[in-house]
């Protein structure tokens, strides 16, 4: 009986505000609130607020509102779990992948950063190969490209 109270209460109010402001010539605003006015009064007038009143002082309904919430949460910790586990995945997968290369470069230029440096007197390197001079010009000609398409 209060909340219906309350509710005509409040819609009277707004239809008040709502009758100064089209008084002010403001009948777009006017309406507007006076829409949002009959709102209280119409929950009352379909029963919508006594079903509320009976919902918020059951306990069986707090129960259900609990068990709601838990639901929530887990779903809510299993999806950052996956994310986790999926970013997680991706890092893995992707981290050997993973180079930059320079539109006009032939080869990756963070992939030749794990080869050792040309040795004095042209010995050989890894696996026998010979590396000479050209290698390091190929490194330097990566990170021009690079700054070239950064217009650097």
């Amino acid at each position: 009986m209060l909340a219906e109270t309350l509710c005509a209460a409040v819609s009277a109010a707004g239809l008040g505000v709502a009758a100064v402001a089209a008084y002010r010539k403001r009948f777009l605003a006017a309406a507007r609130i006076a829409a949002y006015a009959l709102v209280p009064l119409g929950l009352v007038l379909t029963g919508v607020v006594e079903w509320a009143a009976g919902t918020v002082f059951s306990p069986t309904a707090w129960v259900g509102v609990g068990v709601l919430g838990a639901a929530w949460g887990l779903f809510m910790t299993t999806r950052a779990v996956e994310r986790r586990r999926l970013a997680k995945a991706s890092a893995q997968d992707g981290a050997g992948h993973r180079s930059a290369v320079a539109p006009s470069a032939s080869a990756p230029a963070l992939g030749k950063a794990g080869r050792p440096a040309a040795q004095p007197g042209g010995t050989a390197g890894p696996k026998g190969r010979k590396q000479s001079a050209a290698g390091a010009d190929d490194d330097f000609s990566d990170i021009e490209a690079i700054l070239k398409k950064h217009g650097i």
